[in-house]
């Protein structure tokens, strides 16, 4: 057996994207919030106010997770819905909400993964500069400290900041995202880097004030690059594309993992962003450059590249038809044997894999059911990589699907569902898609069904104009 007794088969959700109840019980408007109301900012001015009602049904939603045999559970914290302003006052019925939570969790023997940021970060914080203010990293220590004082008592994993690439590059370069602002490289860089410290001194409070011992990890994009070949050349190709920074965008490993990690920021971004990268004393690395305990690989799809006759990287286009998701990203199992092997190379730290799964065209039939044969292929696929990785030495600990439930998809609002449990948003209804069934044989065997083909529907072919069954 590849994965161990101990390995930890979860799913994910974040706050916004499943709580609704955006503004009841004394919440703070986030600027997700914000975003959702400018018009042509979401698709179908779709909005998470009501998302998932997880707020009201979390019991059901958390009895659902036990029946599927979950070791663990990747929630966010909303930080408005705990500090309505982001600071000072203490909202006590979004505090008692995850109290509650986590407590459900442990009743069904679940053990809660607790991300602190997930991109809901306060309006009101946001008024006063949000990323770009200098008090921003206190703030966010102010916070953590307040969820730590109250939940680490049960809650011994903590994941610090879900995908910076995200909420910054797409939140405040790119503009898709909330805030949606789009700024120049200079101001983008201090945001990215005051995040990056907020990181380090939320891991300071952790450590420092956790009542039981915390396992500490934060979940980047993983930018996803595997070898065309098993050649020497082409591993180094791709290792090399792996951790390179490309200037004007944020799409990069290594310029927001070496400085929490390393130490320091890698040479070739420093070079390629030249006077946009802030200045900053030394004492800042010392704060962003906190040990933590596991690297959170947040990945979906990858490209392959070879060398070229230099020994260069050459990333490759894919073949016509080759398969892809309903987000249009490409199907391919074989990043998650390559990109954590990768990170484990440079970090080495173990590896969970924080997020992964696929958007796909998911309804209930007319037998009441939703077969998503193809969610079930893909999920194959990506396992059967990890478990491969792990044979050949790779420290990969955990697996996480993303997501446990359909839910909000930010600036897609509803077109997307990525769950193992079809909501329907109308009427709340919950409905266990065949892939959940058959992720719950997968955590019971402990990996060993991923080996067991899955029946397929019948086959057909066209023969005078009918459907012929095969």
């Amino acid at each position: 057996m590849s994965f161990s007794t101990d390995f930890v088969w979860g799913a994910a959700a974040a706050a916004y994207q499943i709580e609704g109840a955006w503004n009841e019980d004394e919440k703070g408007p986030s600027v997700w919030d914000m975003l959702v109301r400018e018009p042509g900012k979401i698709w179908e001015s779709d909005t998470g106010d009501v998302a998932c009602d997880h707020y009201h049904r979390y019991r059901e939603d958390v009895a659902m997770m036990g029946q599927l045999g979950l070791k663990a559970y990747r929630l966010s914290i909303s930080w408005p819905r705990v500090l309505p302003n982001g600071t000072d006052a203490v909202n006590k019925a979004g505090l008692d909400f995850y109290d509650r939570l986590i407590d459900e969790l442990l009743g069904q023997n679940i053990d809660p993964w607790v991300t602190l940021f997930h991109w809901d970060y306060p309006y009101q914080l946001f008024l006063r500069g949000g990323w770009l203010n200098p008090e921003s990293p206190k703030w966010f220590a102010d916070y953590t400290r307040l969820i730590v004082d109250r939940l680490s008592d049960r809650v011994t994993h903590w994941i610090t900041l879900n995908e910076p690439q995200c909420f910054i590059g797409m939140g405040h370069l790119s503009g898709e995202h909330a805030p949606g602002l789009k700024l120049g490289m200079r101001e983008v860089l201090l945001a990215g880097h005051h995040s990056l410290m907020a990181h380090g001194l939320s891991v300071e409070v952790i450590r420092s004030r956790a009542k039981r011992k915390a396992l500490i990890g934060w979940a980047p994009v993983s930018i996803s690059f595997y070898p065309k070949t098993d050649s020497p050349a082409d591993i180094a190709a791709a290792r090399q594309r792996a951790t390179k920074v490309i200037g004007n965008n944020m799409w990069s490993n290594t310029w927001w993992a070496d400085p929490p990690l390393l130490g320091h920021y890698p040479e070739e971004g420093l070079r390629v962003y030249g006077k946009a990268v802030p200045k900053f004393k030394a004492d800042e690395m010392k704060i962003i450059h906190q040990p933590i305990d596991f690297y959170g690989c947040n990945i979906y799809s990858g490209a392959a590249v070879e060398a070229d006759e230099q020994g260069n990287p050459r990333e490759l286009g894919f073949p016509t038809g080759h398969p892809h998701t309903q987000f249009f990203w490409k199907v391919a199992p074989e990043a998650v044997y390559w990109v954590p092997k990768f990170l484990a190379e440079r970090y080495k730290l173990p590896i969970i894999i924080t997020e992964n799964g696929l958007s796909s065209h998911d309804w209930v039939s007319v037998d009441g059911h939703v077969h998503d044969h193809a969610r079930i292929d893909f999920l194959t696929r990506y396992l059967r990589q990890i478990e491969r990785a792990i044979k050949d030495g790779v420290d990969i600990r955990g697996y996480f699907h993303w997501s446990i439930m359909d839910n909000f998809e930010w600036a897609e609002g509803y077109k997307h569902r990525f769950g193992l449990v079809h909501v329907d948003y109308q009427t709340q209804r919950r409905t266990l898609k065949d892939s959940a069934l058959w992720y719950r044989d997968v955590i019971s065997t402990n990996g060993a069904s991923l080996h067991k083909l899955t029946p397929a529907p019948p086959r057909v072919s066209v023969l005078s104009g009918n459907l012929v069954a095969k």
